[in-house]
């Protein structure tokens, strides 16, 4: 079986990171899937997702690492380099497993949405659960 549903979310700023794990999870449980997995991709070339804890200094030191690794100032393409590069180097997609209709995840794992783009945007999320 499988079932599909599109989640929008509307970032603010640059580096914004919004929790999707409830919206996920209440896409498993819409789906009546069992067992299986569920797949989470953000179609769009500015838009990337973690799976990890997030309390806030941990939130700051997610900032730093992408501004470190990717700077804003030194790239070629004029407007939104770090953006496309950042895309490349953390996914726009992250797949689940799903058992008794819960998505199984870590203690302290969600699943959070990061926008890589210049500014604020609304944003499209397509969810796709696969299983019995």
């Amino acid at each position: 079986m499988i079932f599909t549903k599109t989640i929008h979310i509307e970032t603010e700023k640059p580096g914004d990171i919004i929790n999707l794990t409830h919206k996920i999870e209440g896409a498993v449980g819409e789906s009546k899937i069992s067992n299986g997995i569920v797949h989470v991709f953000a179609p769009h070339a500015t838009a990337v997702f973690a799976l990890t804890e997030l309390e806030s200094n941990l939130r700051e030191d997610i900032e730093k690492l992408l501004d470190n690794i990717t700077p804003k100032e030194v790239w070629k393409h004029d407007v939104n380099a770090y953006s496309h590069l950042r895309s490349m180097l953390l996914p726009p997609d992250r797949t689940l497993p799903v058992r008794n209709g819960r998505v199984i995840k870590g203690t302290w794992q969600d699943l959070f949405f990061i926008e890589a783009d210049t500014s604020g945007r609304l944003r499209k999320i397509e969810v796709t659960v696969i299983g019995e």
